[in-house]
């Protein structure tokens, strides 16, 4: 399958089939694709924390439900907990020397010399700025990305979710003070259509990206668009007609009460 067919397709899957276990190297190369992800520095602040629900303790499963769509967390089989390292940033020097070595950083004969005497003490001083909210997140966010394509890729359906309470998380998980939890994702056997419906709402093209300075939107090429859709990147909007049906059939089949909403 090609990367813009499992881009197009791989939708937020919330309605997981319960009794079917997830295979743990299905979860590995989700892991692996995370691992290579590109990261600033090669510092690699993202990590995660794999709860199996049929082996994990009823503690970590309790810091793990989420006040919001509460009903995913419960039907799931794997939520894999992602968070931040943020002492990974205490490493900076070690993980450069590494890029240098394997040639990814710098040129001429004197770039270990420069690496010592300009960059490792350039990061060193703005070294607790580099803990904060900000770069490094953009960056786990890639891991996480390519994670979520590996999971389609296998046949799986993932799904991202908010935090509840992050603190009660860390500490039931044993997660040390450093970290920052970045988001839960929900892994299992979809229940439903891998359409979940059809293509989500997205705001139009032309309000979201600029060419050459803000205000000038960027030139959407209806030709580009058109083999897009051929390709199966872009599909027919939601809702599909028979939505709504398969949406109550789910409810019903895996007990969900109320509106589903949490």
């Amino acid at each position: 399958m090609e990367l813009r067919e499992v881009i197009g397709k791989r939708r937020s899957i919330r309605f997981m089939l319960p009794y079917k276990p997830v295979e743990p190297e299905k979860i590995q190369r989700m892991l692996e694709a995370a691992r290579i992800a590109s990261h600033w520095g090669n510092v690699q602040s993202l990590r995660a924390v794999v709860v199996f629900k049929n082996t994990a303790s009823p503690e970590v499963i309790e810091a793990i439900t989420a006040p919001v769509a509460g009903f995913q967390i419960r039907i799931a089989p794997v939520v894999i907990v992602w968070y931040l390292e943020t002492a990974a940033v205490d490493e900076q020097g070690d993980r450069l020397r590494e890029l240098l070595k394997a040639g990814a950083l710098g040129f001429g004969d004197d770039k270990e010399a420069a690496l010592e005497r300009q960059l490792i003490p350039f990061f060193s001083g703005i070294k607790e700025h580099l803990k904060a909210p900000g770069l490094s997140e953009m960056d786990c966010g890639q891991g996480i990305a390519q994670a979520t394509l590996m999971a389609f890729e296998q046949g799986l359906g993932t799904c991202l979710l908010g935090g509840g309470n992050t603190e009660k998380m860390k500490r039931n998980l044993g997660l040390p003070d450093s970290t920052r939890i970045l988001v839960l994702q929900t892994v299992g056997y979809p229940a439903e259509s891998p359409d979940a419906g059809g293509q989500r709402p997205r705001q139009p093209f032309e309000k979201l990206f600029h060419m050459n300075g803000y205000g000038n939107p960027f030139p959407r090429c209806a030709e580009v668009v058109d083999e897009l859709h051929a390709d199966g990147m872009l599909q027919t909007p939601a809702p599909a007609p028979w939505r709504e049906a398969e949406l109550e059939f789910l409810r019903n089949a895996l007990a969900i009460k109320g509106n589903g909403l949490i």
